[in-house]
């Protein structure tokens, strides 16, 4: 039995040491602040840019993986933000536990920074440039065949198309004053006479028309201006298609059709030898 010490002062000072005391390890902490926050691992890897087995490694404290102390101290930091944890705290302990006690060196952020960010350095983007390239030369294309539709609408207008400021119809009034007939019969009565001859005439207007022979092969699809005229022939048949019928002078076979067709009427006809009737 001693004389004059009390149980306290019998009790060994390591106890009550600092390093002594039950904590949490640095790996733990991590993985605990982790869960309370409802994140996964492959969760922190995302946001911190963090391998997803240097998370497990650390969460396990093992620190080998992170490929020496400077980016364990900036892997900790990132990963105890990212589960908004103080990080001063778990550097201090890896300080103890795997350094030393040494103080972090000052370079060690931006160190660590440049790790996180070199995976990201990549090379030029081929792929970008040639899909602007190719870009640009169907953009040249298409240029290029507008380009061409504009000069060939401009060529059938100078063919035969009326211009947009002439569009609308021209008066009654304007109609021309010499007989029509009179050429017309001529061309006409020259035809033979074991064919089917159709002459269309825009008389009071201009008219669109289409006309095709007894095999549906395309004779003509266009446009007539007010005193165009257009000869038709085949061995059986022609198949007519006006756009308006009331502009329209029609002889078939030297003979004058008399209907009565209204302005803007579309008519679709057949004419065959013979006296002319409408198919």
């Amino acid at each position: 039995m001693s004389i004059g010490n009390s149980p306290e002062d019998e009790r060994p000072i390591e106890d009550v040491s600092e390093e002594a005391r039950p904590s949490v390890s640095v790996g733990r902490a991590l993985q605990q602040a982790r869960i309370a926050a409802g994140l996964t691992v492959d969760d922190v890897s995302t946001a911190t840019r963090v391998r997803i087995a240097i998370v497990h490694a650390i969460e396990a404290d093992d620190f080998a993986p992170c490929g020496g102390d400077v980016y364990a101290r900036g892997h900790i930091r990132t990963l105890a933000k990212a589960v908004r944890l103080d990080p001063a705290p778990l550097l201090a302990q890896y300080e103890r536990e795997h350094g030393g006690g040494r103080p972090a060196p000052t370079p060690a952020a931006p160190l660590f920074e440049a790790e996180r960010i070199r995976p990201e350095r990549r090379g030029p983007n081929w792929t970008a440039a040639m899909v602007a390239a190719i870009v640009v030369v169907i953009g040249f294309v298409g240029f290029t065949m507008v380009k061409g539709e504009d000069e060939g609408g401009k060529a059938n207008v100078a063919d035969g198309a009326t211009p947009s400021k002439s569009a609308s119809p021209t008066p009654k009034s304007e109609k021309p004053l010499a007989p029509e007939p009179e050429p017309s019969d001529s061309a006409i009565a020259a035809a033979p006479q074991d064919k089917v001859t159709v002459q269309v005439t825009a008389a009071d207007g201009r008219s669109w028309i289409s006309a095709k022979d007894h095999n549906g092969r395309l004779l003509f699809d266009g446009l007539l201006k007010q005193g165009d005229t257009e000869t038709f022939q085949d061995s059986s048949k022609i198949n007519l298609v006006l756009g308006d019928a009331g502009a329209i002078d029609l002889f078939v076979n030297g003979k004058k059709i008399e209907d009565d067709w209204q302005p803007g009427a579309v008519e679709r006809l057949t004419y065959t030898k013979g006296d002319p009737q409408a198919g």
